[in-house]
């Protein structure tokens, strides 16, 4: 991109900057919250009992340190279907933001790199906060747990960028509780955050690997654990790359289509 166009989703991300100072207080505590509050009822107390029942552990390890790095990926692909559903069809129809935006210089390629941009930032920031309460749970076991962060985010990517185009080519809402139904709320439970994805059906754990949550958790897993080699890495990360590239281009296409004069 050039420099102008940068310099136009610079804009757009100022405007989010400045929306977003109202709520950042709230925004933030819930963001620390939430995985400590997940991390001690679903790790602690719900994996003392199941620590109970498996004395080897899953694979050799906790119940806890087993879930944690699942609920980091799974955090960022809930926070990505939020942000990109009702807030983002607010800006296109409702208060029509964008309409606002393109009256001025600003073209549909600054406002779709600005609203990326800021997804990242939001995931960025989610995934920091779970990562600071593993770190508080100790469940942080390899030097390459870190890379789980950038992971997490480009997780989040991959449902947001798909999810961004489906909502700028809708004129309702009534498509995201079938989206959150069927898609996210599954996914949460069945993409091997709870649970190894080798206790499902064969034809579950097809259906389940076609998915980027799957991929998310399994190499958000492999970096805190420090169980996972080069090669299934490299295929996680391909298929988690393939969604997003995928999802910004169609993205473009719906956005520019519903924002054409």
């Amino acid at each position: 991109m050039s420099r102008q166009a940068w310099t136009g989703a610079l804009h757009v991300l100022e405007h989010n900057a400045l929306v977003y100072r109202r709520t950042w207080r709230g925004s933030v505590f819930v963001s620390f919250a939430a995985p400590v509050m997940f991390l001690a009822a679903m790790g602690v107390g719900l994996g003392t009992l199941v620590n109970r029942g498996t004395p080897h552990g899953i694979g050799g390890f906790s119940y806890l340190e087993f879930l944690a790095p699942g609920l980091l990926a799974t955090a960022t692909m809930q926070t990505a279907f939020s942000e990109t559903t009702y807030r983002l069809l607010s800006r296109i129809r409702w208060a029509r933001t964008y309409d606002a935006m393109l009256a001025t210089p600003l073209e549909v390629q600054d406002v779709l790199t600005g609203e990326l941009v800021w997804l990242a930032f939001r995931l960025l920031m989610v995934a920091t906060f779970y990562f600071v309460a593993m770190f508080l749970f100790r469940t942080l076991l390899a030097p390459g747990a870190v890379l789980a962060i950038p992971v997490a985010v480009l997780n989040g990517l991959a449902f947001a960028a798909p999810i961004f185009a489906f909502t700028a080519s809708q004129q309702t809402d009534a498509g995201f509780p079938v989206i959150g139904r069927f898609v996210i709320a599954p996914l949460s439970i069945f993409a091997g955050t709870f649970f190894p994805i080798d206790r499902l059906p064969v034809a579950a754990q097809a259906i389940a690997w076609l998915t980027p949550l799957t991929h998310g958790v399994a190499l958000s897993r492999g970096l805190t654990l420090g169980t996972i080699s080069m090669q299934p890495a490299l295929v996680h990360l391909a298929v988690l790359l393939l969604y997003t590239v995928v999802g910004i281009g169609l993205a473009r296409v719906t956005l520019s289509r519903r924002l054409a004069p």
